[in-house]
């Protein structure tokens, strides 16, 4: 039981660093369990919400960013921020669909909190995207490499 455990927690935490800005991964992890037969439904639970929770994280740090707008150093003017943010209300929200690439993926979750983008309207997109990887891996991996 404890072993399971971990080894949920472990694909949990992988999948949730793998999220936020730090250059991690947790595809492998997941290749690797489901080639361990653990169940395919489970684990692509397990690592969405982990995903999904890191890409959170982000989205709070972008909002929090924005507390330091009023400093000399900010890298953004005022007048250059409300433009992006009006080309963000405009397009930019279903840039979110876009969330489970490598590299740019990270970086639009961070960027939605600078943005302002209702958790309400981010957590749905960024669920469909991450959890849409996941299946797609699994089913990939259970199709082609676990045969």
């Amino acid at each position: 039981m404890l072993a399971t455990l971990a080894v949920y927690g472990g694909l949990f935490l992988a999948a949730f660093l793998a999220a936020t800005l730090l250059p991690m991964q947790s595809e492998a992890a997941l290749v690797a369990l489901l080639l361990a037969d653990y169940p395919p439904w489970l684990l692509v639970l397990v690592a969405s919400v982990g995903n999904v929770l890191g890409s959170t994280v982000n989205w709070w740090l972008g909002r929090e960013l924005l507390r330091f707008q009023d400093r000399r150093w900010f890298p953004v003017s005022p007048a250059a921020m409300a433009r992006a943010q009006a080309r963000y209300r405009r397009w930019g929200r279903w840039s979110l669909l876009l969330s489970w690439m490598p590299v740019v993926g990270d970086p639009l979750t961070l960027v939605a909190g600078v943005m302002r983008e209702p958790l309400r309207v981010f957590l749905p997109l960024v669920a469909v995207a991450k959890t849409g990887r996941y299946v797609v891996l699994a089913w990939v991996t259970l199709r082609y490499v676990g045969a």
